[in-house]
């Protein structure tokens, strides 16, 4: 089985920034990809960052530079830095992983219980 699990969310004022961690554990073989969405009440589940599996990575259009994805010396680890946080960013931060957990396997999607992000003053 595999496990994903976020840390790093928390009460931030406007302008401010923090650093959210992704650990992926278990029977993982390679990941094809990393994400972080966010999602706030009666909204979807929108995406914030990806990172493929050669390190390339895009953003949501509303991130406009402010946010960078990464990963970790232990590949099944990201991160995401996030600056010059806005009220608007407030949400529950969720990682998605696709996980390969064999060899000769298809990708499988694995996600945290997710972070709180609250940006307020």
């Amino acid at each position: 089985q595999v496990q994903v699990k976020e840390s790093g969310g928390g009460l931030v004022q406007p302008g401010g920034s923090l650093r959210l961690s992704c650990a992926a554990s278990g029977s993982i073989f390679r990941l094809s990809q990393m994400d972080w969405f966010r999602q706030t009440p009666g909204k979807q589940r929108e995406l914030v960052a990806r990172l493929l599996s050669d390190d390339s990575t895009t953003y949501g259009d509303f991130v406009m530079g402010r946010f960078a994805m990464s990963r970790g010396n232990d590949k099944n680890t990201a991160y995401l830095e996030m600056n010059n946080l806005q009220p608007e960013d407030t949400a529950m931060y969720f990682c998605h992983a696709g996980v390969v957990t064999r060899s000769w396997g298809r990708p499988e999607s694995f996600w945290g219980q997710g972070t709180q992000v609250t940006v307020s003053t």
